[in-house]
């Protein structure tokens, strides 16, 4: 199908879901009120008048407020689904809300640069410091839970480094070497962090299941409160962590830490409750919970590996994603005729885009030339964007130009 079919199709979809999905009774279907976009939509800007298609938030809540019906509340979602999908399509294809921005591009990515540093060095230090502070109570309880609190957060100092020399790498490289950089560096350091929180997991489980067999009797762990305050402090920290890196988890590297916080948030939690639990309750239930910890670590982090894997093969981007490079790149100059192509797909943390546009064959060639290289760079100033590659055609009835297509 070419993609021409294609922006057709995400043009009428509302039409034709709203005949297939909403209410039958015609007094229960929304009125289709235009509001006014933050971005233009003159006919430039909106060639499709997909604006006139935007559903009113007061239809949409009415809708969901009648009858409180399951079905209307879907077709309600679906109305709130078709109107952030339009507003994405008429967004600027940068991103910016307007085209003053770009006179502040500079000051805003030394920002966003200081933000993601203190981010990733405030983690580094925060875990130095954590590691030290679990380490003593691990040692100082001798308690099996708490062991997987500590092994989990002495890591952490090892895994930063990780990421830090990953994402150092990643930034320079030598030209001739690495024609299109090393971006993929942060994946695979992403992915070796995975295993590395794998590996301690296992080391974990086997451990608790040794202690559960050598134990003998119902004589409880001895109970210390210096020890559970010491873990009650870094489940603190590491909340405050969560909270900041969750503002920047767009950054893949910043993301690894999020997640590896949310994850120290449950290990603290529970490793407390298990903890006290073995030194008041039952003596099993401590290294049983070092057990439930060391899986539930073990899983998540197996997952993540499982998805730095998949970018580093190529998986495709979202269906959202390149229905948004095909409408700009269909809607970019009067000069593209059609989009034979539209592929985009992962290539480590980024994406690269691939788009086929037809012109006219009397075009020239300066022209062509001219109207592919500003489409390529702007697509290039996505910030989920490796490289953009367009490739000028003058008719759709060929065969695929590459082997694998």
């Amino acid at each position: 199908m070419h993609s021409e079919v294609l922006i057709l199709d995400t043009v009428n979809v509302g039409e034709n879901r709203q005949r297939t999905t909403a209410p039958q009774n015609v007094a229960d279907q929304p009125t289709i009120d235009h509001i006014v976009l933050e971005t233009p939509t003159d006919e430039q800007s909106d060639p499709f008048s997909l604006a006139s298609r935007v559903v009113s938030p007061e239809r949409i809540t009415d809708l969901r407020r009648r009858n409180q019906s399951i079905s209307n509340k879907r077709v309600a979602a679906f109305y709130q689904e078709q109107n952030d999908e339009i507003r994405r399509l008429l967004s600027p294809i940068d991103g910016s809300p307007s085209s003053d921005e770009d006179e502040h591009e500079p000051s805003s990515k030394i920002s966003k640069h200081f933000r993601l540093q203190l981010a990733i060095q405030g983690s580094f230090v925060a875990n130095v410091f954590l590691s030290g502070l679990q380490l003593y109570a691990a040692i100082s309880s001798g308690s099996m839970s708490l062991f997987a609190t500590m092994a989990d957060s002495l890591f952490d100092p090892l895994s930063n480094l990780i990421l830090n020399l990953a994402h150092q790498t990643s930034v320079k490289w030598d030209v001739d070497k690495y024609p299109s950089g090393k971006a993929r560096m942060e994946t695979i350091g992403n992915v070796v962090y995975s295993f590395l929180m794998g590996t301690v997991s296992i080391v974990l489980i086997v451990e608790s299941v040794r202690t559960i067999t050598q134990h003998s009797g119902e004589e409880l762990f001895e109970f210390n409160i210096p020890a559970v305050v010491s873990v009650g402090v870094a489940f603190g920290v590491k909340f405050l962590l969560f909270l900041y890196c969750f503002s920047l988890r767009s950054d893949s590297q910043v993301r690894m830490l999020w997640e590896d916080h949310r994850n120290d948030l449950f290990v603290n939690a529970f490793g407390i409750m298990t903890s006290m639990a073995g030194g008041k309750l039952k003596w099993w239930i401590d290294p049983v919970g070092a057990i439930v910890i060391s899986v539930v670590i073990l899983a998540l982090w197996t997952r993540t590996a499982y998805e730095q894997l998949q970018q580093l093969a190529g998986v495709s981007a979202s269906p959202e994603f390149i229905r948004f490079v095909t409408y700009k790149a269909m809607t970019f100059d009067p000069l593209i005729q059609k989009i034979d192509t539209c592929r985009a797909y992962y290539s480590g943390p980024k994406i690269i885009v691939e788009v086929d546009i037809v012109m006219d064959p009397s075009t020239p060639l300066w022209k062509t030339h001219d109207v592919g290289e500003a489409l390529q760079m702007a697509l290039e100033k996505l910030d989920n964007v490796e490289r953009a590659y367009v490739h000028v055609d003058h008719e759709t009835d060929h065969k695929p130009e590459h082997k694998s297509s």
